[in-house]
């Protein structure tokens, strides 16, 4: 056997989730709320709401009552991004695997996060992207790095007007979240900047590039995300399947996927670098450094 290919023995680490429901699920007149629910740390996405997300997606495909679905976040924020630090977070937690990808948990080195964030990242948003029903992100507050994943796989964005967008692994020498579609929901410049500054991006100059569809008051976000759904209900199911195939079909024409998986492979580049210099994958950059960078960043 190549040393390369040895398997490992499995990390043992505590992990301690503050809810058994990280996730919600409830039809309300033909349209399911799937809403993320770890308010108290920010939405953070850990396994246990990764694979809780794709089983509501698929109760809602499932089921033919549903028409229409919406993505939202209990609390103040959509979504902080992918948990790196809180007592759920469960890196070294295996799962069963719903793609053709194979465990992480006992791969060495840089395999284990190649081989997790291909399944748990890359692969649920892309299958979450294919349903065959119209979505709606609901976002309020914070959409930053992995929250931009969950945001950009719906079909429609309505934002609150205190929402902001925000992909600060720049900072990690990373670039950008692992389902890449910067430069398909902003102009090449602007990605760029977006990027390489890391700054937030307020919902309404998000609105100007076409990567949010309206934006409300806070108050009214539920309200108005109902009253669009309904009109989606209303409409042939199947045409309303037929109409995302052939919009995400030209996506992919313009290399959506391909540019997708290159980039996918600079990003683990990245953290294999960062494990060999820094000895973490992140480079040492937790979720409270993050936090605390972020709103520096913000106030100047």
């Amino acid at each position: 056997m190549n040393e390369t290919d040895r398997l490992v023995e499995p990390q043992q680490v505590d992990i301690v989730y503050e809810t058994d429901e990280p996730v919600t699920y409830e039809v309300i007149d033909n349209v399911a709320w799937i809403m993320m629910n770890r308010p108290g740390f920010n939405n953070a996405q850990n396994g246990q709401m990764t694979y809780a997300l794709d089983d509501a997606f698929m109760k809602a495909v499932s089921d033919d009552d549903v028409r229409a679905i919406v993505l939202g976040g209990n609390g103040k924020h959509f979504s902080a991004g992918h948990d790196i630090g809180t007592p759920g977070r469960d890196v070294h937690k295996h799962f069963e695997n719903r793609l053709m990808v194979p465990g992480h948990v006992n791969k060495p080195a840089a395999e284990l996060l190649y081989t997790r964030e291909k399944e748990q990242y890359v692969g649920m948003c892309r299958r979450w992207r294919d349903a065959p029903k119209p979505t709606i992100a609901m976002v309020q507050g914070a959409c930053v790095a992995g929250g931009l994943m969950l945001a950009w796989v719906c079909d429609l964005i309505v934002a609150s007007d205190d929402a902001f967008f925000q992909d600060p692994v720049n900072r990690m020498g990373i670039p950008g979240v692992e389902y890449f579609a910067h430069a398909y929901e902003l102009p090449p410049r602007i990605a760029k900047e977006f990027l390489l500054l890391g700054e937030r991006m307020s919902a309404q100059r998000a609105e100007q590039f076409g990567m949010v569809n309206k934006i409300v008051s806070r108050e009214a976000l539920r309200e108005t995300v109902a009253a669009m759904a309904a009109k989606l209900v209303a409409q042939p199911r199947l045409g309303n399947w037929l109409t995302k195939q052939a919009i995400n079909h030209v996506e992919e024409l313009m290399g959506k996927r391909n540019a997708m998986e290159a980039q996918y492979h600079m990003h683990h580049f990245a953290h294999a670098q960062n494990d060999l210099v820094q000895g973490s994958s992140i480079a040492g950059l937790d979720a409270k450094k993050m936090a605390e960078a972020n709103k520096k960043q913000a106030s100047e």
